[in-house]
């Protein structure tokens, strides 16, 4: 078989004409449509139109071109088919080698901010991806390409042999298939969202790949990036990496770790992660006054670990930070002071977010997690709470300090793993339980990581207490104040505890679990 005749009809034009000029002095006949017909003429390239080969114009603003038999029987025919030949004489057809299409721009045109509906729809191409799949299942004989990056293996191929080997065709088919799949994903994501349906029948998603990793959690796993394709700014996969090593998988995940608390406040505030938990939080005036915070909450665990700010790195803070060894650094952006500091460490990766949303302005996404045989789906978890939202149970309430901590708490507990203990003191993390398999044993931790500083503390639990005994530990530390969702049939043993002990206990009525 030979390549002799391509059909080309592209929306992103890059590359085209200099791919078309190689066709044409291969001898291969070009056929096309629209803009791309236009842009070839104009080039000086030979090209037929479409309506030269269906006989039919194109009609209704465009929709309807491609969409007649003398395309997809070219495309469709098998070749080595005798009653296929037969056929295709008999109607006076040829056959199509070769399919270049990429399809109309539906993830740009939602992108746009004032986007209407009827534009989006507009732009659901119907030609393209029939062409796409029939040339895909016919890939025995037919070369299909929907990607500029490969344009150039076609190119070499024909120019060896005139044709493509069967392998590439295979590999560009299975691409073909990706590329439709990703594209109806987004229409159907779209319209899903636009009638109000959040868990349909069938759950389909699509990311792109941002970068191959070197391993997954462990050296043994393969691993790769990907970006949801409209992802907002804010994110690991929207920040620039203005310095440093490639990230790596626990790279990517501590950051997106890091940056969930971060999003709880609008005040100054710095966050430490560490295998995918906080290892010190800290709030104040400034961003440097933050990070003192976040650091004295536990100088050790930060070592190697991710700083995450929502402010502007200065030099001051980046003197502080290049003091000790960090993986990676993340805030909206750093000053030309702070850049001269911090890429003197060759290793340390900086990234810049660029401006981040309000706390309150934050929307649930959807979260997917891979089970064996099937996935989970729930909303993320950006339920926050204010005091007016608290009930006060016990006899004292608390102090506005108390209260002061006992809120920020509560907006760091909900990002430990569960079971999850956090002591909170003058705007910062001194205590962190996490992931144990009873409460008790997560106050311990954080009773035992904080010393002397847990008491006057405030404690908060991401899940009620079953019972009253951490709340008879908490005491034994000196700690005043308790925060936690309340709605165990022992409550009341909790609350007696409290007030026994002149804590200040509040229930919020939600839980924080977080696995």
């Amino acid at each position: 078989m030979a390549i002799r005749r391509a059909l080309i009809s592209v929306s992103d034009k890059s590359g085209i004409v200099e791919f078309s000029r190689e066709l044409a002095s291969q001898g291969v006949q070009i056929i096309s449509t629209g803009g791309t017909f236009s842009l070839l003429q104009k080039e000086g390239i030979p090209v037929i139109g479409i309506s030269d080969v269906t006989g039919f114009p194109e009609v209704l603003d465009g929709r309807v071109k491609t969409l007649h038999p003398a395309v997809h029987s070219g495309l469709l025919a098998v070749r080595d088919n005798e009653e296929h030949q037969n056929t295709m004489k008999e109607l006076g057809l040829d056959y199509i080698d070769l399919v270049v299409v990429n399809l109309y721009p539906f993830k740009e045109t939602i992108a746009k901010p004032d986007v209407s509906y009827e534009d989006a729809i507009e732009n659901i191409d119907i030609g393209g991806p029939t062409m796409l799949r029939s040339a895909a299942k016919n890939h025995a004989f037919v070369t299909v390409v929907v990607d500029t990056a490969d344009y150039g293996t076609v190119i070499e191929e024909l120019k060896a042999q005139g044709d493509t080997t069967l392998e590439t065709r295979k590999r560009l088919t299975a691409k073909v298939f990706r590329h439709t799949a990703a594209y109806d994903s987004l229409i159907s994501d779209y319209l899903t969202k636009q009638v109000g349906e959040s868990l349909p029948e069938t759950y389909t998603v699509t990311y792109e790949k941002v970068q191959d990793l070197r391993y997954g959690e462990n050296p043994h796993q393969k691993a790769a990036f990907y970006s949801k394709p409209l992802a907002e700014a804010g994110n690991v996969t929207t920040a620039e990496q203005l310095h440093g090593k490639e990230l790596s998988y626990n790279n990517i995940s501590d950051a997106n770790a890091s940056l969930a608390i971060l999003k709880e406040f609008d005040e100054p505030a710095v966050v430490a992660v560490k295998h995918m938990n906080p290892c010190g939080v800290g709030i104040g005036a400034t961003i440097h006054e933050a990070y003192q915070k976040a650091y004295a909450a536990d100088p050790t665990s930060i070592f190697g670990g991710i700083v995450a700010a929502n402010r502007t790195i200065g030099a001051d803070t980046a003197e502080l930070l290049g003091g000790i060894f960090l993986e990676i650094i993340i805030a909206p952006d750093f000053t030309p002071e702070a850049l001269d500091i911090l890429t003197k460490k060759k290793n340390i990766r900086l990234l810049k977010l660029g401006e981040l949303s309000a706390a309150g302005e934050r929307k649930p996404e959807w979260l997917v997690t891979s089970v064996d045989g099937g996935m989970l789906v729930q909303e993320s978890d950006v339920h926050s709470v204010t005091e007016a939202d608290l009930q006060f149970v016990t006899d004292r309430k608390p102090t506005a300090e108390e209260l002061k901590q006992l809120l920020f708490g509560w907006k760091v507990v909900k990002h430990v793993k569960s079971n999850a203990i956090l002591l909170a003191k003058d705007d910062m993390t001194i205590g962190v339980g996490a992931g144990q398999m009873n409460r008790v044993g997560a106050a311990r931790i954080a009773i035992e990581q904080a010393g002397e500083a847990a008491k006057g503390a405030a404690l908060a639990s991401d899940a009620f207490f079953p019972m009253g005994d951490t709340v008879e530990l908490a005491a034994k530390a000196g700690i005043t104040a308790i925060i936690q969702p309340g709605g165990s049939i022992k409550d009341e043993e909790s609350i007696a505890a409290a007030n026994a002990n002149n804590i200040a206990m509040v229930f919020t009525s939600v839980r924080h679990f977080k696995h």
